[in-house]
């Protein structure tokens, strides 16, 4: 099963503060023991929603929105896709993982979809497109 995990945004992530020597080394150990766990598939930071762009949809039409973005607990400052046998495996990893922020924080985990959670709506020729696709992008 894949699953993203996803590190919840704090006002000192949102305003754009870095952090510090100390985290970045726990985390780039935390990241190591995950590769070498065969667990973590890929993982990024991302800027403060103040540098981001929402795209709203109704019918045809198209809004473009300027960060930054209301409710900061609702936000994502980074994430990891990980493969792990089940969400058990996944919240034991994510319980020893260090506090990715300097004061209370969150992540949440959730499960990624697979082809077979789409039923008869996935058509053989979707498939083939897909996977074409996934190879051309060296995912999986």
């Amino acid at each position: 099963m894949r699953v993203i995990v996803m590190v919840k945004a704090t006002e000192d992530s949102e305003a754009g503060k870095m952090p510090s020597t100390e985290l970045l080394e726990a985390m780039g150990k935390f990241n190591e023991e995950l590769v070498n766990a065969g667990i973590m598939q890929a993982g990024e930071g991302l800027h403060p929603s103040s540098r981001g762009k929402r795209v709203a949809f109704d019918g045809a039409s198209r809004l473009v929105i300027d960060g930054p973005f209301t409710e900061t607990k609702e936000l994502v400052a980074g994430f990891w896709i990980w493969q792990v046998k089940d969400m058990d495996e996944a919240i034991a990893w994510v319980k020893r993982c260090p506090n990715p922020m300097p004061g209370p924080s969150e992540i949440e985990i959730r499960p990624v979809f697979e082809a077979a959670d789409f039923g008869d709506a996935l058509t053989p020729e979707i498939i083939e497109r897909d996977d074409r696709l996934r190879e051309r992008i060296g995912g999986n």
